[in-house]
């Protein structure tokens, strides 16, 4: 597996990690425990050293998988995880939406290494920002937590550019997580020149579009009813028909091009930027197998700019979140 750097960090990880957020939901139940850890040590066999969590995802049964599977290698990877949200850090409810209190933030970091197994984290990230909390107390507290050795590296997720400019200036940003595919390219606007000016990494999750962009998924397909796909506008009826002409696309290049649509869609990631590494998420072997094969798939600037005209002339259609998710986002 080949490696890039997240920005100017000194932060060197796998050009494709791996999100494991549904290993606990929510698109759909609960996997296997004992599966998932295989899998993600699998996942390390094959080169992936990258991996993301949450304290949100399961609650907290998330960081415990990733504690149990990388008992033993945890020098061999970098563990990404987040805090922000208003959780009880020993039971997992939800008792609020956000909380980066820097009170709070210590009182998460604690908990997260005790579920990590590990004695620091290498990637801590804002989940969302937080309207009561100045973003420089926010930036400050995990510069001290740096500073004791229990965090190494910190980033923000679905900040806005304001936001990122004065966090980074008390503590510099390896990395913004954010959404960013072929099916949602608006990073490319104000978010992506900000970060190249700066030297902070990009992390795009939902590099597949919630698994719309593997072809996988046509107007016909029933989601679990747990799963929360259901909620999301853009993979409503209505508008799924119009967003299949996007997976056209993917497709009728990845013919070409001797690709599966997945590995398209995270090769066209790959090569917008050398700082950008996407955190595809799978529950089954042979998807991350199919989605590794996405890091050897390359484009000359003729192709980018034909990918690139076609989807232009595409409408697509729906949000892409639901409105709940959307209101947490950052400026």
């Amino acid at each position: 597996m080949k490696k890039r750097f997240l920005g100017e960090s000194g932060l060197e990880v796998s050009a494709l990690g791996l999100g494991t957020m549904n290993m606990t939901g929510p698109y759909g139940p609960p996997q296997d425990p004992r599966e998932m850890v295989a899998l993600l040590r699998s996942a390390v066999e094959r080169g992936v050293t990258f991996f993301d969590t949450a304290e949100a995802y399961g609650p907290l049964e998330n960081e415990k998988l990733l504690g149990e599977a990388f008992a033993g290698i945890r020098d061999d990877v970098v563990i990404a995880t987040k805090f922000g949200m208003d959780i009880d850090v020993e039971t997992g409810e939800q008792v609020g939406g956000l909380n980066s209190r820097p009170e709070h933030i210590r009182l998460a970091t604690e908990a997260m290494l005790k579920r990590l197994r590990t004695d620091h984290i290498d990637l801590l990230y804002q989940h969302r920002v937080d309207p009561d909390v100045p973003i420089e107390e926010v930036a400050g507290t995990v510069g001290e937590l740096i500073a004791e050795g229990k965090v190494r590296h910190f980033g923000l997720s679905e900040a806005g550019v304001g936001t990122i400019r004065r966090a980074h200036a008390v503590q510099p940003v390896t990395a913004l997580q954010s959404e960013y595919s072929l099916w949602y390219r608006e990073p490319e606007v104000e978010i992506l020149p900000t970060l190249e000016e700066l030297g902070i990494g990009f992390v795009p999750f939902s590099p597949l579009g919630a698994g719309f962009l593997t072809g996988k998924i046509d107007a016909t397909t029933l989601l679990d009813e747990s799963d929360f796909r259901n909620s999301v506008p853009r993979f409503a009826a209505e508008f799924r028909e119009a967003n299949l002409a996007l997976v056209d696309l993917v497709r009728e290049v990845g013919d070409r091009k001797g690709a599966t649509p997945a590995q398209i869609a995270l090769g066209w990631l790959l090569a917008q930027k050398p700082w950008i590494v996407p955190i595809p998420g799978t529950t089954k072997l042979h998807r991350l197998e199919e989605n590794l094969g996405g890091a050897d798939v390359t484009f000359t600037a003729g192709e980018l700019a034909e990918i690139d005209a076609a989807a232009s002339k595409l409408r697509l259609a729906g949000d892409r979140m639901p409105k709940s998710f959307l209101d947490l986002t950052g400026g």
